[in-house]
């Protein structure tokens, strides 16, 4: 479902973000980016969902090209990043008519849609409240139901459950596990080990804009020789990372 193939990422000559990182994740399958923050995983992020181009190198989402299949593509993903900003002065129940609006999603099933996302994240009690009075896990649960509302095959999460408090992480991580099961290709990116290791059927270890180790949670640790996730990743990093 989502192909990278010798990606490439530079903002100015001198400096390369990206340095070709290839991998596959396929559907009913949960692959996680981890790395510490100033790795590339946003980047990478940004580039997967279209929103940013890559210096060389290919992405396809479920064989397709933002070259020559854009509008298709953005049918087929469902994007979410802390970087996205609500309309503060919006509502959820304007939110969500909007965007069905957007994907042409007729009346009837968008009424449906929308109490089964609604009563799922606990947002019916705010469905009328104005974004800017709402909590931060609140405003995480509507943007997850936005982005997630034309039911897209491939799922593309830039740190999904940073800053929410454990309920909130919990209903979030029940969810994407739920998705998997129904077949859903599902990237997230990290820097959270329990969510990681929980979540992912396969990890990529990105350091310095490379992916230096991929595999199972357990592969992980043999390859470090670790007895623990955590370990097993400082153990990597400290092996790649140029001071």
């Amino acid at each position: 479902m989502i192909t990278l193939t010798d990606v490439h990422k530079s903002y100015t000559k001198d400096h390369e973000t990206i340095k070709g990182v290839s991998f596959e994740v396929k559907e009913g399958q949960i692959f996680g980016l981890l790395g510490p923050n100033g790795a590339g995983k946003t980047t990478l992020m940004q580039m997967i969902s279209t929103l940013m181009k890559p210096t060389s190198g290919t992405i396809e989402i479920d064989g397709l090209t933002s070259d020559k299949d854009l509008l298709e593509i953005h049918r087929k993903i469902g994007f979410l990043t802390n970087e996205i900003k609500l309309d503060p002065l919006s509502t959820p129940n304007n939110l969500f008519n909007f965007f069905a609006a957007l994907y042409d999603i007729p009346k009837d099933e968008l009424e449906e849609r929308k109490q089964e996302s609604f009563a799922r994240f606990g947002i019916e009690p705010f469905a009328n409240k104005k974004i800017v009075e709402l909590s931060t896990g609140m405003k995480q649960k509507i943007s997850i139901a936005i982005s997630l509302i034309h039911d897209p095959p491939v799922i593309i999460f830039d740190e999904p459950t940073n800053g929410l408090d454990i309920l909130t992480s919990k209903q979030v991580t029940d969810y994407l596990l739920e998705l998997k099961e129904k077949g859903h290709a599902i990237i997230l990116s990290t820097h959270i080990f329990s969510v990681a290791e929980e979540l992912c059927d396969e990890i990529a270890m990105l350091v310095d804009g490379k992916i230096v180790a991929q595999g199972t949670v357990d592969e992980l640790k043999r390859i470090a020789k670790a007895d623990t996730f955590e370990k097993a990743f400082f153990n990597i990093y400290v092996e790649h990372h140029v001071e």
